[in-house]
């Protein structure tokens, strides 16, 4: 079988019935990884695909309800999904670990007897298994929240207000990032029987979403819960991190050391050359049309740079956003002074004054 090019979002739903495991590849015509990219997939599925294991191609721009829907940000994206959930996620042109993982699930499909998809994808061996895990995450800590990003670069307004009211409340806690682990992400959904993030545990037990947080503030309750929690388990050392025994890192809030570790890093790479383009991808292979946009402008104004690949470090993408409080990408500095995005870089070229503006 060949892999399909994905035309609507009503297509998207008629393959994935009866429990099948969709192979999605989000890419776009003007990414050159792609290319490449695609005909790595199409072999792909030349050999793996059959009626419980399909291979699609989806155009990020064209159906863009599918790309929204999973939160597609950049391209090559490669989704794992069954029924609507994602079960594992590649992101970036890495053809050796789209392999790894195509052949792994196509294993464990044939393993499972045809139309049993269902189980075999899922990476781990069994839902309870999964449920063990998700519960010691849970217990890990008397006050345990699962939020989108860390205490010091929250990813999301509601996981940064939730933060927020936890320091109001002078509590000590430990946070998972769900956008790093989309086993947890999904599972803990089914879990807690809460569709959404993030999410506050006490004690082992689920106290809600920011909503609840927020009321349970208001009328003066949240305080004697956290405290309840707390008193009846040892807390942590306030200056560490741990790893659970499933091996997933648990960072404990310590928002101002990592802050400031974070803006030296930031500064030690914005100064690392005289002119330091932050984009997605690196100049050769860009992963988005901005910033391939604007390695054209500096090419053709023979402009000498580094780069550094945002897609590479998470922590470097969210940090340097509030650190230059410039909220897109790409940024380009000349000296350690930020520059401009696209726009600017773009007027500066028309106008015939970037190379002034770089020196």
């Amino acid at each position: 079988m060949r892999s399909i090019e994905l035309d609507s979002a009503q297509q998207f739903q008629e393959l994935g019935k009866n429990d099948c495991l969709l192979a999605c590849n989000f890419w776009a015509e003007w990414c050159s990884p792609c290319t490449q990219l695609n005909q790595i997939f199409d072999q792909l599925a030349e050999t793996y695909a059959n009626d419980h294991f399909k291979f699609l191609k989806i155009n990020a721009e064209k159906v863009e309800e599918i790309t929204d829907k999973f939160e597609v940000s950049a391209v090559p994206t490669f989704l794992f999904i069954r029924g609507d959930k994602v079960i594992e996620k590649i992101e970036g042109a890495n053809g050796p670990e789209l392999a790894t993982k195509v052949a792994r699930f196509s294993s464990q499909i044939g393993s499972k007897q045809v139309g049993n998809a269902a189980n075999a994808a899922t990476p781990s061996n069994s839902k309870e298994e999964l449920n063990k895990r998700l519960e010691k995450l849970i217990n890990f800590a008397p006050i345990m929240i699962f939020i989108k990003g860390t205490p010091s670069q929250p990813q999301c307004g509601f996981s940064a207000k939730l933060l927020d009211i936890l320091k109001k409340e002078s509590c000590q806690f430990e946070s998972f990032n769900i956008l790093s682990d989309e086993e947890v992400r999904q599972g803990l959904k089914e879990y807690s029987k809460w569709p959404t993030y993030p999410q506050l545990y006490a004690g082992g037990k689920l106290v809600g979403g920011l909503d609840i947080i927020k009321e349970l503030q208001e009328e003066g309750e949240l305080g004697p819960i956290l405290k309840a929690a707390s008193a009846s388990t040892p807390t942590t050392n306030n200056n560490s991190t741990t790893s659970s025994s499933s091996g997933t890192s648990v960072t404990v809030e310590t928002e101002q050391p990592q802050k400031e570790d974070l803006n030296t890093k930031l500064k030690r790479l914005i100064e690392q050359a005289p002119v330091m383009l932050f984009m997605k991808g690196i100049p050769d292979k860009p992963q988005c049309g901005f910033s391939s946009k604007l390695v054209d402008i500096l090419k053709k104004n023979e402009v000498e740079f580094q780069s550094f690949n945002i897609l590479a470090d998470e922590e470097v993408r969210q940090g340097l956003k509030t650190y230059s409080n410039w909220p897109t990408y790409p940024q380009l500095y000349s000296k350690g002074k930020l520059v401009g995005g696209l726009d600017i870089v773009k007027e500066l070229a028309e106008d015939g004054e970037l190379v002034d503006a770089l020196k």
